[in-house]
């Protein structure tokens, strides 16, 4: 394992070699400088962890040094040191960036420890921004495709929505469409990104269990109780919790997500101190509330308590034009993810897909492309590879022009022509070598009458 490295600035002789020593004796790999200008001339050759500054060198002072030391590595660990105690100094070195500060005299073993926890302490920043920025790559607004004025508009409200503190946040629409993911994006996009977010299906669990799973117990409180225990509010203290299927939660209960909304606080099951919390809700439902508050099975307090900010998102059949895209971003992230070749949708397959109505909207599409990318081994997506209910519509059309019959008023011949060759290519499922065969025409004569037809 690579050791740590750190640069030692100081124009005292005996001050760096007693640091270096100290500092190689712990595992780590040391450089020496002893102005600024060869610090920095030290760092633009060769990055290092973490950098101990003393505050007074030839020519500048350790805080003029630091600016320039955060330019060329922002994430750079600097403990400042100084012969004089000066607290103004202090407080400037730290709002230029420095980790921490000592002065002189100093015992070498506590400069160690110091830096061992500077660097543990930076270790643990370095590995929350790269889960951040793997999250934000998987679960922000750039990952959401939105082709349509529909979704345009729900992703500008999203951000709006982001940009506050608490504002509780009320998604609509059918299963699939999506609402996680906006739940997840305006979660990342705010100032709470670094906090928890914290899901949980209202529906998945009977009302006595979801309310000690929102709001936690006390030692006691029931049977099983053996234990006190955090609920989902505590956890997410600072974060967002959403509570998808909002819809399915009783009046009883939505009385106490009522006060947590408004108040901040709650108690836990068989508790009686109130905990407070500072987290913002984000609720999700397919469920038409209004009507729910009509008919008494939801609170009308908690409905247009959660609707400050209600975002719509429409199905996918109402954003067709977003139906290819979303497709070939599944097939690149699924080819990726199971290493298969890239693939391309065949026009056959993308028509048929473009007129199919996705009653289980983004979530059916995803699942019709990860099937066809784990189970199809080539590097085109053909009609085959859909399922049936997808190529119905093709199939019906192809039954429909079978029983084709002269009309009273007559029909030209180009007209049944094009329509044969329109049922033997939906038969075909887009295949032009069996439309061919099944019209008793070689490929080469159906692609000719196709594009005389002005068919694709």
């Amino acid at each position: 394992m690579a050791k740590e490295r750190i640069l030692v600035v100081d124009d005292e002789p005996l001050v760096r070699w007693s640091l270096r020593e100290g500092l190689d004796k712990a595992g780590f790999q040391v450089s020496l400088a002893e102005s600024g200008e060869e610090a920095l001339r030290i760092l633009s050759e060769e990055s290092q962890d973490l950098v101990l500054l003393d505050n007074r060198l030839p020519g500048s002072q350790g805080v003029e040094v630091l600016g320039p030391m955060k330019e060329l590595d922002p994430d750079m660990v600097v403990i400042m040191i100084t012969a004089y105690a000066d607290v103004a100094t202090a407080v400037e070195a730290m709002k230029l960036g420095a980790f921490d500060y000592f002065t002189k005299p100093f015992e070498i073993e506590e400069i160690v420890v110091a830096v061992e926890k500077a660097l543990e302490t930076t270790k643990l920043k370095r590995e929350v921004t790269h889960l951040l920025k793997e999250q934000e790559e998987r679960w922000g607004f750039g990952n959401v495709i939105a082709k349509s004025k529909a979704m345009e508009q729900v992703i500008e409200t999203a951000k709006k929505v982001a940009a506050s503190e608490t504002t509780t946040v009320l998604l609509e629409g059918e299963t699939g469409t999506g609402k996680d993911l906006i739940a997840r994006a305006i979660h990342l996009a705010s100032s709470r990104a670094r906090e928890p977010f914290v899901p949980i299906s209202c529906s998945a669990l009977p009302e006595n269990l979801l309310e000690s799973e929102l709001f936690g117990y006390e030692k006691g409180a029931f049977t099983d109780a053996k234990t006190s225990k955090k609920g989902l509010f505590e956890t997410g203290n600072g974060g967002s919790v959403y509570l998808d299927e909002i819809g399915d939660v009783r009046p009883s209960l939505g009385i106490k997500l009522l006060r947590v909304i408004e108040e901040k606080t709650f108690r836990r099951v068989g508790g009686t101190k109130d905990i407070k919390v500072d987290v913002r809700i984000i609720a999700a439902t397919n469920r038409d509330l209004e009507k729910l508050v009509k008919e008494g099975a939801f609170r009308e307090d908690l409905y247009f308590r959660l609707a400050v900010v209600p975002i719509v998102i429409p199905p996918l059949r109402e954003r067709r034009e977003e139906i290819l895209p979303l497709a070939n971003f599944f097939i690149e992230a699924f080819c990726r993810e199971y290493r298969r070749k890239p693939k391309v949708i065949s026009p056959g397959a993308e028509s048929a897909m473009l007129e199919y109505d996705w009653p289980g909207n983004v979530r059916e599409l995803r699942n019709v492309i990860e099937r066809a990318v784990i189970l199809e081994p080539g590097d085109e997506l053909l009609p085959t590879h859909l399922p049936i209910d997808i190529l119905r519509p093709k199939m019906d059309e192809a039954e429909r022009v079978q029983g084709l019959a002269i009309p009273p008023e007559g029909i030209s011949l180009e007209k049944v022509e094009e329509e044969l060759i329109k049922a033997a290519l939906a038969m075909a499922q887009g295949n032009q070598s069996e439309a061919a065969r099944l019209l008793d025409l070689s490929r080469d004569t159906l692609r000719y009458r196709a594009k005389k037809l002005g068919l694709k």
